[in-house]
Formats: structure tokens, sequence, C-alpha cells
């Protein structure tokens, strides 16, 4: 019955429409009364940094009157904690976990039933325009017709008067990059606006725990205040040409983030200060459906930004697709509020990771499925920063405090648990809590059921999942075969064993290492190195792999036979796949001689040959900063 009510409305509001074309303010207050404008406005990389989230040193007089005249949303959180895979997620309404576009700068292909949401508003009359970025990771062949115009100019004003619109104004003066370069010239140039009454005193700055207490984090805190102001402008010029324009009344306008703070243990990870946004709705009364949007409230569901895409068909009149994994806070016949907002963190610009978490409106469970890795990998740009090299240094004279040195460890807790009210920057790890036994297996097991239910493509090693696109047309699909959800049960258990295994977990892993599906391979081969030594008798099944069809399995035997002391044999393969036509193979060798260190010395040659290779501008990243290691200069840097 709802979709069929839907269905009738959208026909009967295109139908007015047409009718009276020739008079457009009467058209726009006719369809208006059936279909409002949606108008969002989306910043980058800021935590909830704003007035009316009680920073008592943001200043932020635009946001803050938006939030008196709607609604502020206390508990929104992002899917991912970075721009892209984010936002792959807020388009179509589905994980990028499931789409496979959770690696940074990947590019799948979806299947042809999945749409970016803004086609089915312009199927049904709107005219959709969005200013600019758009970075879903998505291959294009199936989903033409998203934008009536996506460009640095793109405005409702540009489209026919008697269609509603759906408009994005996305706000880049808010980006990390802001706060890398942060010498005051600069600075200047990204803050025009600001009278000097705006800008901030280093000296009354709180810089979160996990980040260095010095003169200079206070100083880029500063300025990441003072950029979130010039933001607070931009959006004010929207807010005032929608009031020009007579629109106000018809339309609602959502403002959002896409991640945290563009800083070291924030941006990119999945912990709330990656995760935490504001999230803020303006409703025309004549919109609002029941106490929703009415001024000056404040609502404590979980949202996930996820929930946009269904959120926006379903304010449209519109029938929300099947295969959406999200479900829409506004509007009409809305579902309860969530009891759990997950997130997912996978490869990070030049450096893999698998990192889920889950949480509730009090505590949150974070699952490092890459326990032996360090917490923050070396990867360029973060270590661009001025912030990242302060935690460097500190860190190597011996001087973070405590809650910032504990992300400085060279290998991580398998698990994580957070008590967010007693502890909101989550420093203090309660996975062992006697008292919070029961919190922590509920978490687990909604984890758990959220992997199945969305059948999480993570699990495969990313030059595999490439090559299953091939064979299944899409990444989507690949565990949406009869047999995929045992293979992903199997993979599940596989990789915990591999997290860090004894003499008895070595044994099955070892068994493993004859299975059929490379991705288990991969994850056996994986473990026996994260067992190093004591996993030695098992060595001639990681020999016999260095042969297998797989590069993902040939590269994770090599890594083995090297933990191993066995480098003579794990160097020849290395040396081989990190100069191939794969691309990720290739950087998948690349980290792994990056990560054996003098032992690389031999493959001096075979980094410096890969560096010359297009396709893939990581690769070159890893070998330098491997060959830098070894003392070898490199010959360019990669952006």
């Amino acid at each position: 019955m709802r979709l069929t009510r839907r269905d009738a409305l959208k026909a009967f509001g295109i139908t007015i429409g047409s009718l009276v074309a020739n008079n457009q303010s009467i058209a726009r207050a006719a369809v208006s009364k059936k279909r409002p404008n949606i108008l969002w406005l989306s910043t980058e990389d800021i935590s909830a940094n704003l007035g009316c989230y009680g920073d008592k040193n943001a200043i932020t007089p635009t946001l803050d009157k938006l939030a008196q005249e709607g609604t502020r949303y206390s508990r929104a959180f992002t899917p991912a904690g970075v721009c892209a895979p984010c936002r792959s997620s807020i388009i179509t309404g589905v994980n990028a976990s499931s789409l496979g576009t959770l690696d940074m700068r990947c590019k799948a292909l979806l299947p042809e039933k999945i749409n970016c949401f803004p086609k089915y508003l312009r199927d049904a009359g709107y005219y959709c325009t969005n200013n600019s970025k758009q970075d879903y990771q998505i291959d294009w062949k199936h989903t033409g017709g998203v934008w009536d115009e996506s460009s640095d100019t793109a405005h409702w004003r540009k489209g026919p008067k008697d269609k509603p619109f759906f408009s994005i104004f996305n706000f880049k003066v808010t980006h990390e990059g802001r706060l890398v370069n942060t010498d005051e010239r600069r600075h200047k140039n990204n803050i025009p606006r600001l009278t000097p009454d705006q800008r901030q005193d280093i000296d009354k700055m709180q810089v979160p725990p996990y980040l260095p207490q010095t003169k200079t984090a206070k100083r880029i805190w500063a300025q990441y205040l003072e950029v979130i102001t010039q933001m607070d402008y931009q959006a004010a010029d929207i807010l005032n040409q929608l009031k020009e324009d007579g629109l106000e009344d018809d339309t609602i306008v959502i403002f959002w983030s896409d991640h945290g703070v563009g800083l070291p243990r924030a941006k990119r990870w999945v912990y709330d200060s990656g995760l935490h946004v504001p999230l803020i709705a303006r409703i025309p009364e004549k919109y609002r459906v029941g106490k929703q949007g009415k001024p000056g409230t404040v609502c404590d569901d979980l949202i996930s930004l996820i929930d946009l895409a269904p959120t926006v068909l379903n304010l449209a009149g519109l029938p929300i697709p099947d295969y959406m994994q999200a479900q829409p806070f506004l509007g009409s016949n809305i579902p309860a509020p969530r009891e759990y907002v997950h997130a997912a963190r996978g490869r990070i610009d030049e450096r893999h990771d698998m990192v889920r978490s889950v949480r509730d409106k009090r505590y949150h469970y974070i699952k490092n499925y890459h326990s032996f890795k360090p917490y923050h990998q070396f990867h360029i740009t973060p270590e661009k920063g001025e912030m990242m090299k302060e935690l460097r240094r500190l860190h190597a004279e011996g001087k973070l405090p405590p809650e910032a040195e504990q992300f400085m460890a060279d290998t991580r807790y398998p698990e994580e648990l957070y008590d967010t009210k007693t502890d909101p920057h989550e420093v203090n790890n309660l996975i062992d809590s006697p008292k919070l036994k029961k919190v922590l297996k509920q978490l687990k097991a909604a984890h758990y059921a959220h992997l199945l239910q969305t059948l999480d493509t993570g699990f495969f090693p990313e030059a595999d999942l490439v090559e299953r696109e091939k064979q299944f047309g899409n990444r989507y699909d690949i565990l949406r075969q009869i047999t995929g959800r045992k293979l992903l049960l199997k993979l599940y258990r596989i990789c915990d064993l591999a997290q860090n295994p004894g003499p008895g977990q070595a044994i099955m892993l070892s068994k493993s290492m004859n299975e059929k599906d490379p991705a288990v391979r991969f994850w056996a081969a994986t473990g026996l190195g994260n067992a190093g030594i004591i996993a030695s008798r098992y060595s001639d099944k990681l020999i016999e792999a260095l042969k297998d069809s797989s590069p993902s399995v040939r590269i994770a035997s090599a890594r083995a036979l090297a933990k191993m002391d066995m480098e003579d044999k794990a160097l020849p393969v290395l040396c081989n796949e990190v100069t191939s036509d794969k691309e990720w193979a290739r950087l998948e060798a690349a980290i792994v001689l990056d990560e054996m260190g003098q032992k690389a010395r031999p493959a001096i040659d075979a980094l410096k040959e890969s560096r010359k290779l297009k396709g893939n501008k990581y690769v070159a990243r890893v070998a330098n900063h491997a060959l830098e290691a070894l003392g070898e200069k490199p010959e360019s840097k990669s952006k």
C-alpha cells in the first residue's frame, strides 16, 4: 500500500507541474506542496566542534542558528572515517564494505540494480545538482544520469522553476589539507572573512588527550576552529541565496560533515574522533511529521550517514529500494531508531588495514583484524602534517603523554571497548572489564550479525578482490552466490585465527593452506607469518605456496618465510611481484618489502623499478619509504 500511494503521489505531482508550467510561481508553489526542495550543506573533515554542540571556542553563528530553527542530532556517525568510502555509502545507501568501495581510490563497478540515489529523484521530476565533490569510488558504467549538473557552478538556480530541486553544496575549506601546511600566510588565505575577534586564542585551546599537548598542537587546533568559522560564512551565503529566492518555506535543509577532524587518530579511524559528526536538519512546518524538525530540538537517536539516502527519498515521497542497507530517519512511516551503528576501515592510501566497529548509545566496540600492525602505519598524507611530526618527535624523545603514547604502539589490541560516556576520547580500553562482559557479548554479536547481513567483502585481499570483480561483474555480488555466506564464515574464522596464533592455531592454519579458495589460503599464510619462528615446521607448505595461482597467496607466503628467517626463499618472489603487471599485487609486495627493513636490501633494484611503473602512485610511495630506510635517495616524492 505504501508503494502504491507514493507512486500515485509521484504521478500527481508531475501532472500538476506540467499543467501550470506557463506560470512559474504558481508551479513552484503547487509542486512544493507535494514535494519539498531538499538542500544539503556538507563539509569535510570536522567533528562536532560547533557552538551548538557545546564547543565553547567554536564561532559558528550560522549553523547555531540553523540548529535553533531545526533539530540537532547528538549521535550522528559516519560509516567510515575517511571521505571516499563514506561518500560511496551516502550516495548509494549501501555499506562500502558490501560494495567493495572501502579501499581508498579504488574504482568498483556497481551491479545494475544499484544506483546513486539522486537518479531516483531525477526520474521523479527533481532537478539535481552537486557543487561539486563526488569522490564515490564508483565506476560509472551503470550509473548514468545521477546529476543534472555536477560542477563548481552547479546551483538550483539553473534549473526549471516548475521542478523541485535537490542540491548539494560541499565546503572544502575545512579539509585536512588546510591543516597540513599551517604557516600563518597560508592559513590567512584560508580564512579571508574572519574578523580579528574571530581569531582563536591559542592558549585557550583544549587539544584531545590522544594528541600532543604542545604549543604547536594548540596552534593547529586553533586553525582548525578558524576554518570551521570560514565554512560557517560559506553556509550563510547559500542559506541567504535560498532566502533571496523566497524558498525557505519550501526547502528542507540538512547540514553534515563526511567524517571527523583531519588529524591523526581521528580522520581515517573508527574511533568517535573520526566518526562522530554534526548533523542538523531544518524542516519547514508544512513538511514536518509529528515532532520531526521542531525548532530548537535535540534528537539523541543513533543515526548513520548511510541513512541520508533513504531519508531523502522518503522526504520526497519515493519508495526506498530493497537493496539499501540503511533506514530513513525523517518523513512518514520511519522505522524504530537504530540500536547500533557500524563503521569500517580498509586500505588507507598506501597501507592496508582492516578494522570494524559497532556502537550503541554508550559503548563502542572495535575489532582490529590487522592487530599485528602498528596503530600509526606510515603513510605520506598525515606524515606531512605538523601534528604527526609532533607525535613522531615526542614519541622518539619519550615525552608523549600516556593517552597519546599508546597509539604509537607497534601492534594493536585485537579488540577494544570504550565507555563513551565516561571516556569520550576513548583512551581507556575496557575490553577485559568483568563488569562489561554482557555489553561486550552483545556488541560482538551485533558486529558478527552485521558482517553476515551485509556480506562484507573486506576479507578478500585487494588484488584478489579485483580478479573476482572481473569474474562476477562487480564486487557486491561476489558473496551473493550460493556458497558466498559459507565462504564468508570460513574467512571470518581463519582471519580470527591469523591474528596472534600460538602452536595450536598454527596447526589449523597449516591445514587451511590446502583450502580451495585463495582468500582462505591468503589468511592462512598471513597467520603463519604472524606466528613466525614457532610455525617454521610448516615452511614446506609456504615454499610450495610461492607457486600458488594467486599473487596475494604468493606474497603472503613470502612474507611468512621472511619472518622465519628464510629471506632467500622469499625475496625472489617479492622482487617479481613488486614489478608485476597487477598493480594491487605490486602494492602488497612493496608493503612486505618495506616491513622487512634491512632484510629487503637485495630487493633495492626491484623497488627502484617498481617506482617507474605507471598506474599506482601508492606503490611508489611505499617503495620510496623502503628505499629511504635502506639508505637510498628517492628519485621523486609521490604526492
